[in-house]
């Protein structure tokens, strides 16, 4: 029997921690997060990192091994996590790989997209865009020249914005076009779970978390970081809207409404993305065992 790597996918809040434990303390495997919020030491609340009953319960890697001022790709967590894939392997038969991250998880199931080279001078050029612009120029010349990555692409992160108009603008092809054409080979299958769960109920977990996440302490956490608010793993929801409170632009009632808008946004964004996936759609309090009878068929 080939090793499994299950993958346990979901907009955030949907319930991917809980999950992702029950079934590792059912198969005895470890799991592995490719939530990229969470790789960073520095931020906890935020990022809704498992507590620490939660961790006790399964050995989990890839939280809190890195700090938001290490420069960490997405390249550089699938050469880790491939790395560590192997190593698990040799002991166990499965492993559970999980989290919000698309990106993170398409690069160990399917490897790394290769991108083309881009011209001179065209990131420089859309820096200084940026700089005099502002980040709703990046926004309105991708959504032109891609309007597919755009809607699932987080436009409030310019970099990510900078990276698919570097592209579109030195081949003439949109970046979604160069999106998952890598189908990497193996010794190992996976077998990709989707959580579903109703609108109505996720935007209600959603505004009970981010309300869990203030009364637990994340304005205080957000203080501590506010030196660090330029850095790329603080260019995140929960942070940069209460960095917009610190310099006065919101009340700490908008901010967190603020939150609120901006994660359900986000979670709508992760769908549009899973959409595109070939994934089997579950309940997130489905039985183990009928997991397990998934996992273990020949249907993959």
């Amino acid at each position: 029997m080939k090793k499994k790597l299950i993958t346990i996918s979901g907009q955030t809040a949907s319930g991917k921690t809980n999950l992702s434990i029950r079934l590792a303390q059912n198969l005895n495997c470890s799991i592995i997060s490719c939530d990229s919020r969470q790789f960073y030491k520095e931020m906890s609340i935020g990022t809704a990192v498992p507590s620490k009953l939660e961790l006790s319960k399964a050995n989990h890697y890839f939280i809190h091994h890195k700090s938001v001022k290490d420069n960490y790709t997405v390249g550089d967590f699938q050469n880790d996590a491939l790395k560590l894939i192997e190593n698990l392997f040799k002991k166990d038969d499965y492993i559970i790989l999980t989290g919000g991250s698309g990106m993170y998880m398409d690069a160990i199931v399917n490897g790394i997209d290769k991108f083309p080279k881009i011209k001179l001078g065209v990131r420089e050029l859309l820096n200084e865009k940026h700089n005099s612009r502002g980040i709703l120029f990046l926004k309105n010349k991708l959504k032109e020249l891609d309007p597919e990555y755009y809607d699932i692409v987080d436009v409030n992160n310019h970099r990510r914005l900078i990276r698919a108009l570097e592209v579109c603008i030195s081949t003439g092809k949109p970046y979604s076009s160069f999106l998952n054409k890598k189908n990497k080979k193996y010794d190992f299958e996976s077998v990709n779970f989707g959580i579903k769960v109703d609108r109505e109920l996720l935007y209600k977990k959603i505004n009970y978390r981010v309300d869990k996440m203030i009364s637990d302490g994340l304005i205080k956490e957000a203080k501590t970081l506010l030196n660090f608010k330029d850095l790329n793993p603080l260019n995140t929801v929960g942070y940069k809207e209460l960095f917009e409170h610190f310099k006065g632009n919101l009340t700490k009632s908008q901010a967190i409404e603020k939150i609120k808008q901006n994660t359900r946004r986000y979670a709508k964004r992760q769908m549009t993305w899973l959409k595109n996936k070939n994934l089997v759609w579950i309940e997130n309090n489905v039985e183990i065992d009928e997991i397990k009878r998934f996992i273990n068929s020949n249907n993959l």
